[in-house]
């Protein structure tokens, strides 16, 4: 053979092997696996010329060998009720009866699902519309699309029905994902699902699209239901020539599942977030009806997560997340001040045995001058015997100065563009 043949014969026959599993013909594609292997071990002796060859093909010989001994396993206790059939051939009578029993005996499809039932949020995060400063748009309209229709189905009917999708767009760290945990909280009667993309996304050829599949058929036998796919982008970017042939068809049942002929959409909400909205293909976005802009936290939303009003302005341009490191960080502050201490004073505090008498004294970091001040560090003070400095305001503002924004002005023009072209404000 010629330098090359063995490895393109390999990869032909995997690729046939792929084809015959997908359609059930597990016999056949169990053959072709192992010709396959065979096929690769002998180009990893004779063709692979560096070993970063080699194990690229390894790593493929194991994975086909994987799925090949599950299969013979699977064929091995009478699994396969299927026999490969040929084109223009017809298989037994009643083609509704055979799908029925391959819907029911299928242990791929089980398989799918009982991996995706790992996605169904059981317990709810216990998060309420009150816990998400601001963002009074983008609640409206989750309450209008999630807590409406199922509280009063009366009033969506005919033409007035609830939204199918909705896009959570804007900077990182401004609670798109919060203001889904507090759908899932809200939404009592509904399943939550909270999916990624490595929930979708599998190494085997057309296993991606049936998880895919399986996720919205799961979402209609639980509806209502509302489907949550954070970072979206990594699934559904701009379809394009150079791509895998994978990618596409993921985006191709998305497209099928969320809006196409034949599939039943009633009671499901499917809800996506998402940083970079710009990429996300245009049949895709076309299929989320409401596209919410979730900006950064205004003046008076970043006050109330700080819970101290005159830190609102001095936070301009952070997300929610940012506020919640300065935060962290400022709680952090009475633990260096034990650190860099070098000297200790003795305060009178609660007995840590019994909170309501003050009959001990315990040792607190002090500056140098202060009165009672004992020349001393950390590493002297007992365990038991230190006192918690308390947080003050310039601990807040040492950890604003030290703590920058994460979100940089050239994305929040990307972000302000697409609102204005695509979206609404949240």
């Amino acid at each position: 053979m010629a330098t090359g043949a063995t490895l393109q014969k390999a990869i032909d026959l995997v690729t046939r092997a792929t084809e015959e599993d997908k359609n059930k013909n597990y016999e056949e594609a169990l053959r072709l696996y192992e010709h396959g292997v065979e096929y690769f071990l002998h180009a990893i002796k004779y063709e692979a010329q560096s070993e970063r060859a080699k194990d690229s093909i390894r790593a493929k010989c194991i994975q086909y060998l994987d799925r090949a001994e599950k299969l013979k396993e699977f064929v091995r206790k009478g699994g396969e009720k299927k026999k490969p059939v040929k084109a223009g051939e017809s298989g037994s009578g009643n083609k509704k009866d055979e799908d029925s029993e391959s819907d029911s005996d299928d242990p791929e499809k089980k398989k799918m699902q009982t991996k995706l039932e790992g996605a169904i949020i059981m317990e709810k995060p216990n998060i309420q519309w009150t816990d998400v400063a601001g963002l009074e748009g983008a609640k409206e309209a989750l309450k209008e699309a999630v807590i409406l229709p199922i509280k009063f189905p009366h009033l969506f009917t005919g033409k007035r029905t609830p939204w199918k999708g909705i896009l959570l767009f804007g900077p990182p760290g401004t609670g798109k994902s919060y203001l889904a945990k507090a759908v899932a909280t809200e939404a009592n009667n509904s399943t939550f699902f909270s999916v990624s993309s490595s929930d979708l996304v599998s190494k085997w050829l057309g296993e991606s699209e049936k998880l895919v599949k399986n996720l919205f058929e799961l979402a209609r036998s639980h509806k209502p239901s509302i489907i949550f796919i954070d970072e979206i982008d990594s699934l559904c970017s701009t379809r394009s020539d150079n791509e895998s042939e994978s990618a596409r068809r993921i985006k191709t049942e998305f497209l099928v599942q969320m809006q196409g002929v034949g599939n039943d959409t009633e009671g499901i909400l499917v809800l996506g977030a998402t940083n970079i909205p710009w990429v996300l293909d245009a049949a895709i976005r076309r299929r989320f009806e409401k596209r919410i802009y979730i900006p950064l936290p205004e003046a008076n939303a970043r006050a109330e997560i700080f819970k101290i009003h005159n830190l609102g302005k001095r936070t301009e341009g952070y997300s929610g997340a940012d506020i919640s490191i300065v935060v962290r960080d400022a709680l952090m502050q009475p633990v260096r001040k034990v650190q860099t201490a070098t000297h200790f004073r003795r305060v009178s505090g609660p007995s840590r045995d019994d909170p309501n008498i003050i009959v001990h004294t315990y040792l607190t970091p002090c500056s140098p001058g202060d009165q009672g001040a004992i020349e001393m560090s950390w590493m002297d003070v007992p365990g038991q015997e230190l006192f918690e400095p308390k947080i003050t305001m310039s601990d807040v503002l040492r950890s604003i100065a030290n703590s920058k924004p994460t979100v940089n002005d050239e994305d929040l023009k990307k972000l302000l563009k697409f609102k204005e072209d695509f979206g609404m404000e949240g």
